[in-house]
């Protein structure tokens, strides 16, 4: 067997969990990934150096205080590790970093959830699986999105038909649970962009890919980290760092209004000719509010462009590590 073959039989795997103000929730996530890793060690699935990286995102609680006790209590035999940025960089940019300190550490494979135990720690065993039957990336695909409300039921699968037709691979019901190996994540490591969408840059990558479902369960404990604001911000990510679309839309809006003053201005002058009197101040009021609000809609899809270009030409980086476990 080569040793490609070998790791690929008992690959070292990090689960690695972005965190943002989740001590209530935290030990009970801790305690089901530290069983998971045992079952599949003991199933000689992984290897024994495998680990759970626990990113913090400049949480303002108690979460570095609990992964420091996780990772410096003997009686987890080593198991959790972690590392804290210093200034809170957003759900994206964390879960970036804790991927590329897998990386670093030497993982064969990672899994990435998030810490509100929604994600099925038991779908965990069908996605190394997958990855020992040849894939090199599994994504977490909800069998059903029973838990939602009826209006994010309704947004995501809009979003996700936005995605589609503005032709950004995304794969729909599927977060940022998946499985990478060390392949996909040393192509992931090349991505330079500050503006991340992860859902949209990974099934871009190319290589070979697989899908196990699960249904989300209700979060454990804890208030959502991803509000409606949020969930807009990702969208307007998504949408502005993988396609044009919005500009071409603002173009062909111009000529059609364009079109329509021509049409306008045919009028006026057969009017004219004709000796009839143009009237209706409602209806020019109306022109001018419309035309003056597609404007101003225009400037805006013009100024998300614009500002993300700004905010990537300065090359800040998008994340410092304050903290670092080993």
């Amino acid at each position: 067997m080569s040793l490609a073959e070998q790791n690929r039989a008992k690959p070292t795997l990090y689960i690695v969990v972005p965190c943002y103000n989740e001590e209530e929730v935290l030990p009970e996530t801790a305690a089901r990934l530290e069983a998971k890793l045992v079952s599949l060690m003991e199933a000689e699935k992984i290897a024994r150096n495998s680990r759970v990286l626990l990113a913090n995102d400049g949480s303002r609680d108690r979460t570095w205080e609990i992964i420091c006790g996780l990772h410096d209590d003997p009686a987890h035999d080593g198991m959790f590790t972690g590392i804290s940025l210093a200034h809170n960089r957003g759900h994206q940019n964390v879960l970036f970093a804790g991927l590329m300190a897998a990386l670093e550490r030497g993982c064969d494979i990672s899994i990435s959830m998030d810490a509100d135990l929604q994600d099925d720690v038991n779908a965990i065993d069908e996605m190394v699986d997958a990855y020992l039957e040849g894939a090199d990336i599994v994504f977490g695909v909800r069998s059903d999105r029973d838990t939602d409300t009826r209006f994010k039921r309704g947004t995501a699968m809009a979003f996700y038909g936005l995605m589609r037709r503005m032709g950004t691979e995304t794969v729909p019901n599927s977060a940022d649970f998946r499985l990478m190996d060390s392949r996909a994540l040393q192509a992931l490591s090349q991505y330079g962009e500050t503006n991340l969408f992860l859902r949209g840059i990974v099934p871009s990558l190319g290589f070979q890919t697989a899908e196990v479902y699960y249904r989300r369960a209700e979060r454990f404990a804890g208030e959502s980290k991803y509000p409606l604001s949020k969930m807009l911000s990702l969208a307007v990510d998504g949408v502005t760092s993988f396609s044009v679309t919005p500009l071409r839309m603002v173009t062909v809006a111009g000529s059609a209004f364009v079109i329509i003053s021509l049409l306008a201005l045919v009028y006026a002058i057969i009017s004219l000719v004709m000796g009839t009197t143009v009237t209706g101040w409602t209806s020019l009021l109306i022109s001018i509010w419309f035309v003056g609000g597609a404007i101003m809609v225009s400037l805006g899809i013009v100024g998300e462009y614009v500002g993300r270009i700004y905010m990537e030409s300065k090359h800040r980086p998008r994340y410092i590590v304050a903290e670092e476990l080993t």
